[in-house]
């Protein structure tokens, strides 16, 4: 049996789910991030404790073919921004489309309608989240995070930097209170 979990975002997250599936005795296959499958075919049983311990944690049980398909395309986007450090060698939207099974359009219009923005918006959200983490760490320069990021050039990423945050990288690397958002909070 799958079931789809909301804000499972991270590596962790895959882990504190897993020790409340593991709690209530369910035989676990895999654990994707906002996926999981388990042995078992009926949990009416355990339902609601499951509901109830994962919604302290801050987690959701996802029933609907249009709430799991907006958590799917959110939880792509995230594991290719922040996990993945390979270069997406096809766009976006074939990118999607290939995971999902699903047309690009349709995808499109099912996540604007829940999430009151674009994938492609809360793509460049995701990016710009990442991009800050590469400047908190100072390792690399804005050069090379811009390769690392994917973006054309420097300037590309200066300007999508600057219309999201309001700063240009190197104004924000040089801010005393820097400000992250929590990945489940984008």
């Amino acid at each position: 049996m799958e079931l789809y979990i909301k804000n499972m975002v991270c590596n962790r997250c895959k882990m504190v789910v897993k020790s409340e599936l593991e709690k209530l005795g369910l035989t676990i296959i895999t654990v994707d991030l906002g996926k999981v499958e388990i042995f078992e075919e009926n949990i009416e049983n355990q339902k609601q404790k499951l509901e109830k311990s994962l919604q302290l944690l801050g987690f959701e049980l996802l029933d609907n073919k249009t709430s799991r398909t907006v958590e799917r395309i959110k939880n792509l986007i995230i594991d290719l921004v922040h996990n993945q450090n390979t270069k997406l060698k096809i766009n976006l939207s074939q990118y999607l489309s290939k995971d999902l099974l699903q047309d690009y359009n349709t995808m499109s219009h099912i996540f604007s309608g829940v999430e009151g923005t674009t994938i492609e918006h809360f793509f460049i959200i995701q990016k710009i989240e990442k991009v800050k983490e590469l400047l908190l760490y100072d390792e690399f320069s804005i050069s090379q995070i811009a390769h690392k990021m994917q973006y054309s050039d420097i300037a590309h990423l200066s300007n999508q930097f600057k219309k999201v945050t309001g700063f240009t990288p190197t104004a924000f690397k040089n801010l005393k209170n820097k400000t992250r958002i929590h990945i489940e909070d984008l």
